[in-house]
């Protein structure tokens, strides 16, 4: 995608829109709209896990309270979206598994089903939970993903989420209402690392999408 001309006449999200810049500005924008999206998704599995409709005091409640969440997990998404495909292209190691939309969805769904489980379904202890989380974590990486560096990155950015967690559960911004670890619940890193995993994959795709897209108009000129 390196050798693509600029002078591609139709762009790959916007047809007037060629320039290289402004098209890995709108794939940003994109994935941190999908970053808000899923942080309230999200949101409202882990408050409001009863709860089937969603009346207008749910909805007001998702945008009332810690209104600052959304934004951050969609700058963080559209970080983490835009640096698995760069990584790969530092690497040389361009991520070919499972490269379609059909694959990237399903990878979105098992992630909320993961982050639902952590708040819906009761274990007999917090370990057992963890280690069923981290279970299933690993093993959404190994279908979805199964590449070094993704590994790599998802567990580098999962520890540090978590530690930027923990300064703000020490600092009182806000608490969890059972922590078993260090002010935390102790399978946060588990969710951290799916959700890496997950914006990772729509990052490539995003990026392959967009080198194709415009190779292919390259092709037809």
């Amino acid at each position: 995608c390196s050798q693509i001309s600029q002078s591609t006449p139709l762009g790959p999200y916007i047809a007037g829109i060629t320039n290289r810049n402004t098209n890995l500005g709108i794939r940003g924008f994109m994935l941190f709209s999908i970053g808000v999206f899923l942080a309230l998704v999200l949101n409202l599995l882990q408050v409001q896990r009863n709860v089937t409709l969603f009346p207008p005091d749910v909805i007001s409640s998702i945008f009332s309270s810690a209104w600052w969440v959304p934004p951050c997990c969609g700058t963080a998404s559209a970080m983490i979206g835009l640096l698995y495909p760069c990584i790969d292209s530092r690497l040389g190691e361009p991520h070919k598994f499972k490269r379609e939309w059909s694959s990237v969805m399903r990878c979105v769904a098992v992630f909320v089903g993961i982050n639902h489980a952590s708040a819906k379904v009761d274990f007999a202890n917090n370990v057992q939970l963890s280690l069923t989380l981290a279970a299933l974590s690993i093993g959404l990486w190994w279908t979805f993903d199964r590449s070094r560096s993704g590994f790599g990155l998802g567990v580098v950015i999962a520890l540090l989420a978590t530690l930027s967690t923990q300064l703000l559960v020490y600092n009182g911004v806000f608490q969890y209402t059972s922590p078993d670890f260090l002010y935390i619940r102790s399978w946060l890193p588990c969710i951290f690392f799916a959700g890496v995993i997950t914006m990772g994959n729509i990052g490539r795709q995003l990026a392959l999408y967009e080198c194709k897209r415009m190779s292919g108009k390259t092709h037809q000129d």
